[in-house]
């Protein structure tokens, strides 16, 4: 996912680019993008969506705009690249990594030219900075002054890096290339001056000196025509450079703009003399290797394998690894962090993703710019051999450096005292590969500010980045098609390219770890008459999939075992008992209750089990487990009650959310005999909080659900699928029918009459929603003869309501309301305020479907008198507040329908409930063309569909 600002205001993906529709949503897109991560008020946004004086709506406009955009990101998975729009109070915020956005990724290549050292590096990202821009900034966007203010901003730094991009290619002597940039930006800006002195200065250079004076005096009518001022000083200084002749077909002296002319233009980034900072020559100490070896080392990057080094240079990388593939950005973000004065990478990531591998490779293409020496050694800290100690790493990197084994001092401190003097005068890499802490780290870091340390780990080591200001360079599994790649590498690409599907599907089971991967391939390798799709079928099976990951002494599970090894005692109970977890993912109440710990101890296990790769935070106060790990935790010992535990679990919190959602109803079942209470559950403030719960959670109590079955526990699966009636309310259509049907079977051979009927009017609604009446006649009929049989009157009346749907739906309103009839003399007599308010509702509708107006109308003014509980007043009093208008209009009295629904939209708008603006309002918009009533139309059925 990129967003773009260089160029068309737009929303790339990898399905192409999203339909964001009009200017002005793309102007607040825009908007939200110039200040990624941080608050943007409703007034800022306004200011940018309307020149003069806003409409009566522009609330309601923005909110509409806001509610589409989180529509089109929803829709392209945006939250898995850590993409979110939210409200923060009067303010919406854009919450997203800064390098999915180009105007971010330009300002930063920018800046990385600007400090190099080499021209032909600067020249590089410069031209890479460049090709981010796809036309004037802010295309497409609606033209107010603060999104011209800032295309403007924009578009001065590409012209002011057009002219540094031609100040490094005329210190390379490629002055008619200078020229040529600088040509097409004079151009198209007849009246930027410094441009045109630039250009002056590169024609003058490049040994065309009459262009350079034409375009002196062309420049020059241009301003007195135009502007009428006389050149400024900057471009009469080019022009008596050009009349004099200086520099005519000459390279320039190191040290100086060869465009500006200047020692040390602030604006074109370059330094006139290097600082301590920058590999090459410090004060008092020459440049150590040959000519060119002190330019930043984040130049190799781009250019691919370096130069060898001389001879005598000392050495103690391992081989360059085989079958590397990929990695363009980390490979990237690692030369970024290699910038600058004495950095300490980190390198983290889970065992098995490669770490080692790309920090090796990196190694190798960066090599000649450590003409001092690159050192390495392994600290084995996830190793069964046991870890070195700091005084045998630094004997073996004092004898690399030169030092005689008679002059290496005994004790530690004296040796890495030596070790740090002799780096101070080189410019070294030092990798320090599979550390377990930062105490293992610390001592072995060189004093030279010219040196780089790489440091590897499982654990994110924060200490390091704490203590010596470390840079973390995280290592993620590879994309599908690197990992494609990988497997042809080992095994050649015509073998992989004769089984496309066979190889996704390889890669998909392996989790895309590269060291998944390369067993996989090694076992195909070994075995050339056996197919990708046989290797899948064989992965597909959990039970085997890690044993068969695993060859000789290298494989997942002995990297995992290393890993989990070294966590403390608690931690690991925690790691253990996640394997029993049926869902995906987990929060501290989840992780809790499958440990049987509190939430405090289970969050802070988390928070170590993060630290070493083990989990990922997929969203805050949510971790997740990658498959492999996932199978490998099930396999530790972790004791029969998790799975209980955790449904359990779940059973409770759901009841917890549809109390907060559906206000007022009843609790739908009771908690199973042998319950096991957790230690605490997740509260919920509101219905929105507990409906945002159900929207995250939904597919992990499925598969909660799931597991009870196939585990024989029926009184908690089919609590688990009724503890989501709220949700399927909402989103009625979503496919529940499956999972109803497994939740009826359960609550049958759980024998429990009350929950079979529940289910079964729950079901036949569902199946009514989605058109399937026949069907769902069937289950709701039986439904409340069983709820009668179990004294269940609540649900009795609950299913007669719901059949009394399905039987209008076919056709039967004198049916449809005997029906709600009997349900509110039920609800009447069992106390049941909120049920009997509702059948006296769908009473209403039916009767209004009848065109029994005066019926109605008496209906929803009995049902608007029935006392219900406050919190739960809203919703329904909207409803009936609607029917009455619509019999009332009906009844030819349109004066008092038209007020009755007008207040029935407005109490609904205040409140919230889109439904209900929208049901109201469009009553009222089939009597009336009112334009204001269609735009508050409009932005409800927006709202209602972002959240449906």
């Amino acid at each position: 996912m990129e967003f773009r600002l260089l160029g068309a205001v737009s929303v790339a993906t990898e399905t192409g680019e999203l339909p964001l529709g009009p200017a002005k949503r793309r102007s607040l897109l825009a908007a939200l993008l110039l200040r990624p991560n941080r608050p943007v008020p409703v007034d800022q946004l306004t200011a940018t969506l309307w020149d003069h004086e806003p409409p009566p709506r522009a609330r309601g406009v923005i909110q509409g705009h806001v509610s589409r955009l989180r529509v089109l990101l929803a829709g392209a998975d945006a939250e898995m690249f850590g993409v979110e729009l939210v409200t923060q109070g009067t303010s919406y915020v854009l919450r997203m990594p800064e390098s999915l956005l180009d105007a971010h990724r330009f300002e930063e290549l920018v800046t990385l030219a600007r400090s190099q050292r080499e021209p032909a590096d600067a020249v590089s990202m410069y031209q890479e900075a460049l090709s981010l821009w796809q036309g004037p900034a802010l295309s497409g966007a609606y033209p107010s002054p603060p999104l011209q203010a800032a295309a403007h901003a924009l578009e001065e730094l590409r012209l002011a890096s057009v002219e540094m991009l031609a100040g490094a290619y005329a210190r390379l002597g490629e002055h008619n290339r200078a020229a040529a940039v600088l040509r097409a930006e004079a151009e198209a800006h007849p009246l930027r001056e410094s441009l045109a002195a630039a250009l002056m200065r590169a024609l003058q250079r490049a040994g065309r000196r009459s262009e350079a004076l034409d375009w002196f005096h062309r420049t020059r009518r241009l301003l007195a025509d135009e502007l009428g001022v006389d050149p400024g000083r900057e471009l009469a200084d080019a022009y008596g450079e050009a009349l004099r002749g200086e520099g005519d077909g000459e390279g320039e002296a190191a040290g100086s703009d060869p465009v500006s002319g200047s020692a040390s233009r602030p604006t074109s980034g370059h330094a006139s003399k290097p600082t301590s900072a920058t590999p090459g020559a410090r004060q008092g100490h020459p440049r150590q290797g040959h000519a060119g070896q002190g330019h930043s080392r984040q130049a190799h990057v781009t250019q691919g394998p370096s130069a060898t080094l001389p001879p005598d240079t000392v050495d103690l990388l391992p081989r360059m690894p085989r079958g590397f593939h990929g990695r363009a950005g980390e490979l990237t973000d690692l030369s970024r962090a290699a910038a600058g004065e004495a950095p300490v990478c980190l390198v983290t990531g889970p065992a098995g993703v490669g770490k080692t591998a790309l920090v090796v490779h990196w190694a190798h293409r960066n090599r000649a710019a450590f003409p001092g020496g690159l050192l390495y050694a392994d600290l084995r800290g996830f190793s069964d051999t046991g870890e070195p100690t700091h005084l045998e790493v630094l004997r073996e990197f004092l004898l690399a450096l030169g030092v005689a084994p008679r002059r290496i001092p005994e004790s530690a401190n004296g040796a890495s005292a030596l070790y740090r003097s002799l780096a101070a005068e080189r410019q070294l890499l030092v990798v320090l590969d599979n550390a377990r802490g930062s105490d293992q780290v610390r001592e072995l870091l060189p004093g030279g500010t010219r040196c780089v340390t790489v440091v590897t780990s499982r654990y994110r080591l924060r200490g390091l980045i704490a203590s010596d200001a470390a840079r973390p360079v995280p290592v993620d599994v590879l994309e599908p098609d690197d990992s494609t790649a990988l497997l042809a590498a080992v095994l050649g690409k015509e073998r992989v390219l004769a089984e496309p599907v066979g190889a996704r599907r390889l890669v998909e089971l392996c989790g895309g770890l590269p060291l998944a991967l390369r067993v996989a391939a090694a076992r195909l390798a070994d075995q050339p008459d056996w197919s990708l799709r046989a290797m899948s079928t064989e992965l597909a099976d959990e039970s085997r999939r890690l044993s068969l990951l695993d060859v000789e002494d290298t494989g997942v599970r002995a990297a995992l075992r290393l890993t989990v090894r070294r966590l403390p005692d608690d931690v690991a109970h925690h790691f253990a008992h996640l394997g029993r977890h049926p869902g995906t993912h987990v929060d501290r109440f989840t992780a809790a209750a499958l440990a049987g710990t509190d939430p405090d101890t289970a969050e802070a296990a988390l928070d170590r089990l993060t630290a070493a790769h083990l989990v990922t935070r997929s969203a805050p106060g949510r971790w997740t487990l990658h498959d492999l790990v996932r199978l490998y935790a099930r396999g530790l010992d972790a004791g029969p009650d998790a799975l209980v535990r955790v449904l359990d679990h779940g059973v409770a919190t759901a009841l917890a959310a549809a109390g907060a959602a559906e206000p007022g109803d009843e609790p739908c079942f009771a908690l199973p005999a042998d319950f096991r209470p957790p230690h605490a559950i997740r509260e919920f403030a509101d219905r929105d909080e507990a409906m945002d719960w159900y929207a995250a959670e939904r597919d992990d109590l499925t598969l909660a659900a799931a597991a009870a079955d196939a585990a024989g526990l029926h009184g908690r699966t089919w609590r688990l699928v009724l503890g989501l009636w709220p949700q399927m309310v909402w989103r009625v259509l979503d496919g529940w029918t499956p999972l109803l049907e497994t939740a009826l079977e359960a609550a049958r051979a759980d024998t429990d009459a009350r929950a079979e009927s529940r289910v079964l009017a729950l079901l036949g609604w569902v199946l009514t929603e989605e058109g399937r009446t026949d069907e769902a006649v069937v289950h709701l009929e039986a439904a409340p003869v069983i709820a009668a049989r179990a004294g269940d009157r609540r649900g009795e009346a609950t299913a007669l309501i719901n059949l009394s749907l399905a039987q209008a739906a076919l056709g039967s309103p004198d049916e449809a309301a005997e029906g709600c009839v009997q349900a509110a003399h039920l609800a009447r007599e069992a106390g049941d305020r909120h049920t009997e308010r509702l059948a006296l509702h769908h009473l209403a509708r039916h009767q209004l479907d009848a065109r029994q107006w005066q019926s109605a109308l008496d209906t929803s003014m009995a049902a608007l008198a029935v006392e219900s509980p406050a919190d739960a007043s809203t919703a329904s009093r909207v409803l009936l507040l609607t029917a009455g208008g619509e019999a009332l209009i009906g009844m030819g009295e349109e004066a008092e329908g038209i007020r009755r629904l007008e207040n029935a939209a407005s109490e609904a708008e205040e409140s919230g409930y889109d439904e209900g603006t929208v049901r109201a309002l469009g009553a009222l918009l089939r009597v009336s063309a009112d334009v204001g009533l269609r735009a508050r139309y409009d932005t409800a059925m927006v709202r209602l569909a972002a959240r449906t």
